[in-house]
């Protein structure tokens, strides 16, 4: 129990006030006391006292605003932990190398991914999520958070002032920050969203190796295909080829080594990213621990209800009172 305005309650000495106090007649009528004892005026004066002690309680009581705490349930639903990583670098605002089917220009990336991510968070209401961005850098947006409406506000403020790099190994070890101090749930996943790879030094590389692991983490790589871009899964880099990897094949060679669940999804079009957004969506959907908010209750509307009935039991006391003394005269 807790109040909005606890100071008020120093007042609650003042309902001891009814029974401390004589009754008026008595005051007034000093040949009242040579009366012989009447129990039933006696029982009825103690309730009056009793009621105008109770209806002060219940005033002082509902003027600090009396309310339950908020708790917080532990639950067993299905969902996730899941980070999200999207690419902020310039070439995010290019449309999709697939256009759409009238051969126009269709969405741009951006745009559309922050559209499809944002309908994904909105189904899932289970789920914690948390954000983060990178071009150059990596941008700590939003920690891992049940509040859907933090989620979609980030995701929507992603679609701000773009740069020309793609620090994709900044992006994932920021990712996985998110996850270190909050307890397991059952189910953590990272979702990369990237139209490229930049390079992963051999350094980030290792520690994303460990700590994917050691967090329990999977990874999901949507990749965003650039107009005329390389395919990750072209069978071509499989074997012999001579030439440097491409940096989005040596990512996905290198992803496919990690000691955790992976999967990579390429996208052409919006279309595809639902379709890839649908399948991780459906690989989510495990048994995870959640807490649920279980908002407090206010009882001040009780408090006044209770201090009205006081009142209404005190007047018919009183009337009670009134009719007795009327017969006995």
């Amino acid at each position: 129990m807790a109040f909005n305005h606890p100071l008020l309650l120093w007042l609650l000495p003042l309902a001891l006030l009814p029974i401390l106090l004589e009754r008026s007649h008595t005051r007034t009528y000093s040949w009242v006391a040579m009366l012989p004892p009447d129990p039933l005026s006696n029982l009825i004066g103690l309730l009056l006292k009793i009621l105008a002690s109770l209806a002060l309680v219940c005033i002082i009581f509902g003027l600090a605003g009396p309310h339950s705490l908020e708790q917080k349930v532990e639950r067993i639903g299905v969902g996730a932990q899941i980070g999200m990583v999207i690419d902020r670098s310039a070439s995010m605002d290019d449309p999709f190398s697939g256009g759409t089917a009238e051969g126009r220009v269709g969405e741009t990336k951006s745009v559309a991914a922050a559209r499809i991510m944002s309908d994904f968070v909105s189904k899932r209401q289970n789920d914690m999520i948390g954000v983060i961005t990178f071009s150059n850098s990596a941008m700590y947006v939003l920690p891992l958070t049940e509040s859907r409406e933090a989620i979609l506000g980030a995701i929507k403020a992603t679609a701000g002032n773009s740069l020309f790099q793609t620090n994709i190994g900044g992006g994932l070890t920021s990712a996985v920050g998110l996850f270190e101090k909050v307890p397991d749930s059952g189910s953590r996943a990272i979702i990369l969203i990237s139209d490229g790879a930049g390079r992963v030094s051999s350094e980030v590389q290792q520690k994303l190796r460990d700590w994917l692991q050691r967090f329990n983490i999977s990874l999901y790589w949507i990749v965003l295909r650039q107009p005329g871009g390389v395919s990750i899964f072209d069978t071509k880099y499989e074997s012999n080829y001579e030439e440097a990897l491409p940096t989005e094949v040596e990512l996905y060679y290198y992803f496919k080594q990690l000691r955790t669940p992976f999967q990579a999804y390429e996208a052409e079009n919006p279309k595809s990213l639902e379709v890839a957004i649908a399948d991780i969506d459906q690989k989510e959907k495990k048994p995870i621990k959640y807490m649920e908010k279980i908002p407090g209750r206010d009882f001040t509307q009780l408090c006044y209800l209770l201090a009205t009935l006081m009142i209404a039991l005190l007047l018919a006391v009183k009337y009670l009172e009134v009719k007795t003394w009327s017969t006995k005269a």
